[in-house]
Order: C-alpha cells, then structure tokens, then sequence
C-alpha cells in the first residue's frame, strides 16, 4: 500500500536560517569557549536511528558537568538548546537543528551503587547499562529498562517505560542543569509524571538521576531480562532504521492496534513505512527522508481518526527545521 503525500506537517521546531558555519560565531551566535568539543554543522543522521534528517548548527560534547553549566551561563539565552541521548524516539527534520545540539558523552555514563537498592546514574548512561547494574548489585525493579533505547536523560523526561515498568516508579530524583547553566536536584514527585510525560522546562538537561528497587537474585533478574529482551526481538523491528514506539497508547487502547484496524499495516510513502512486524513502528526502508516519516505518520494518524475517531498523539519527539 502506497500513501499520497499530505500537505507539509505542520513544525513544532524553532526557526532558523541553515547551519553552516566557519567560526566560533555564526549566524549571529556568539559561542563561549568549552573544555568539552563544539562542532559546526554537525550532521545528526549518524546518530539518530532513523539514519535521515539535517544537522545541528551546533554540536556541543561536554567535558563534564562544570563545562556544560558554565557553557550555558554564558550562552545567549536566545539561543535554543536540545538534548540528544541515543537518537532512539527522535526525528530530525530534514532542515537541521538550528542552536545547540548537546549530547551528553562517556563522562556521563557512569553507574554505580548508592547503597543496597539505589544506583546513581549518569545522564548519559544506557537502559542495558543501568538494568546490568542493577542485576551485578542483586537489585530487581528495573529490568525493564533493558528494552529502553535511550539513556537516562531521555527516559526520565519522558517517563521511559515498557513490559509493566516506568520510570516514575523507580526515580528517587535528578540531577538537571537548566538553560541558564543553574544546577538542580529535583525529588521525583517535581517532575509530575504522567504516561511518556513530565514538567521539566525546555532546556533543560537530566545529567544523573537515583533510581530505587528491591532486593532480588541476580540469577532471577537475568531471567527476567532474557525474556523481555526476547519478546522486543519477536515483536518490533529491531534489525531496521526505526525510531522505537511511534504514537503514544490512547486511554483504554493500544496504538498498534488502532493502526492496524485503520488498515495502515505496510503503508508507504516514499523511503518510509508502517512496519508489518509491528504497526506502531515507522521504519526507513532505505533512503527515505525525515519529512517522508513524519509525512507516513501524520497519514495514518488521518487515517486512524477516520476509522475509529480516536486521535493518536505523537510518542516520538521531531524537531528542528522542516
């Protein structure tokens, strides 16, 4: 099945004239030094899981958690700020991320114990990394995490969750550093958590977070991780360029379902399409554009509110420039 393409969707991003750059000043930004690595004109399909859209304006790989604060002081506050973790639930569009892309590197991946059920966990440590932490330290509660495919600074924005688990289940609190460079440690109970939701500002950036189970067998939280590892291998796409879960699950209903019964099931539009495996993913066959997805997207949301009246909302984030 092939899907004609709707007019443009609509962009939820900020507004900028394309990156490219030769210089610490650009476009009207003027960059503070840094300790940590700033790149001009960085491409981000490489490291998004789509593998499509523009670049960054800026790319900025902090050093440490002092770099990125003092980084963000200094900056223009007109400047905008996005966080990147794995690329996992992201689609970049095609134009590029105009300001400041900042991905969070190997200094914040750390993970280590706390104390008999609690693990202090970097900004930019993986859900594999954090659950085979917790299964070495004998602390259940959070294999679910090993099917995320992000790192912790995404799922505790989002309220990452999946096979019966979330992340306001498991977050005693976070650290985050806020658009003007200010540090803040804030309980779980601030972020008012809802499904694939919280309140923390735009800007901001989770850079360590605690998170909290119960005591259990290492041998027991394997197993555990061995079956929701093998039921995400059976049912979703894993071997192709996706973006993980596309819309969100409505009240009382499962997305993949809706779309299925909308007769979405392998629709194409262009490079893009609506997963046989599992219909509440949209993958890159080939060589398809971001606009192409979020185009295949925006079509069966139409199509899923024609059919049942139910309007899906978007569980992937797509930003910057159409």
């Amino acid at each position: 099945m092939t899907a004609h393409a709707p007019t443009s969707p609509e962009s939820h991003g900020p507004e900028s004239h394309g990156p490219e750059s030769d210089g610490p000043e650009s476009h009207g930004l003027s960059l503070p030094p840094v300790a940590g690595k700033l790149t001009a004109a960085a491409p981000l399909a490489p490291l998004v899981w789509f593998k499509s859209g523009g670049a960054a304006q800026w790319l900025f790989e902090p050093k440490d958690r002092a770099d990125l604060r003092q980084f963000l002081a200094a900056l223009d506050p007109s400047v905008p700020v996005m966080a990147l973790g794995l690329g996992s639930n992201l689609i970049v569009r095609d134009g590029g991320v105009p300001g400041v892309v900042v991905r969070l590197g190997k200094a914040f991946a750390q993970v280590d114990p706390v104390d008999a059920l609690t693990l202090d966990c970097g900004g930019g440590a993986s859900g594999i990394l954090v659950s085979s932490t917790a299964r070495d330290a004998g602390i259940a509660g959070l294999e679910f995490l090993r099917s995320i495919p992000g790192t912790v600074g995404g799922f505790v924005r989002m309220n990452g969750g999946a096979y019966g688990g979330d992340v306001a289940g498991i977050l005693v609190d976070c650290d985050v550093v806020l658009r003007d460079g200010s540090a803040v440690t804030l309980a779980a109970e601030a972020l008012h958590y809802t499904y694939r939701h919280s309140t923390l500002p735009k800007g901001a950036i989770v850079v360590g977070a605690r998170f909290r189970g119960h005591p259990g067998e290492a041998a027991a939280i394997q197993a555990e991780m061995d079956r929701i590892a093998a039921a995400r291998e059976a049912s979703q796409p894993l071997r192709q360029k996706t973006g993980g879960s596309t819309f969100k699950n409505p009240p009382g209903e499962k997305a993949w379902e809706l779309v299925d019964r909308a007769g979405c099931r392998g629709l194409t539009l262009g490079g893009a399409q609506v997963s046989e495996k599992h219909t509440n993913f949209l993958i890159n066959t080939g060589e398809a554009t971001s606009t192409e997805i979020e185009a295949l997207g925006e079509e069966v949301r139409r199509r899923v509110k024609a059919d049942s009246g139910v309007e899906l909302e978007w569980e992937i984030q797509r930003v910057g420039r159409v």
